[in-house]
């Protein structure tokens, strides 16, 4: 008999939480293998001996937050849509909802790029 992964999403979404534990518990001895997040409990470790200059010498990917328009929607408008593949529409509808990403997991050099552009065309920016 074999199941489908469906099928066993559907069984495991039907189980009581108790019954999903009970079963991680057997999957763990049935292959000798652990459930933990490792590597997720070691970053924050990581971060709190390293000190925050660590942190930012580590940061390899960056955020460009739109913060405001300013008063110069139009241009800043223009330029998410060079930047982006959005349509008018939806660049006009990413500029009014400011503060809003409009860059997400880029290199320090692109973020830098995108600011400049944003800022040259009226925007208040910053990058996470």
């Amino acid at each position: 008999m074999s199941l489908s992964k469906e099928e066993i999403i559907e069984a495991v979404a039907e189980m009581s939480v108790m019954e999903v534990v009970e079963l991680v518990e057997a999957m763990e001895e049935k292959f000798g293998v652990t459930a933990a997040a490792v590597p997720v409990a070691a970053g924050p470790a990581q971060a709190e001996e390293g000190g925050a200059a660590a942190a930012e010498e580590e940061q390899s990917e960056f955020n460009v937050v739109l913060a405001s328009f300013g008063d110069k929607k139009i241009n800043v408008i223009k330029a998410i849509r060079g930047l982006t593949e959005l349509s008018l529409k939806d660049a006009k509808e990413l500029v009014e909802s400011a503060p809003v990403t409009v860059k997400e997991g880029i290199s320090k050099e692109e973020s830098d790029e995108v600011k400049t552009k944003l800022e040259e065309a009226g925007a208040t920016v910053e990058v996470k």
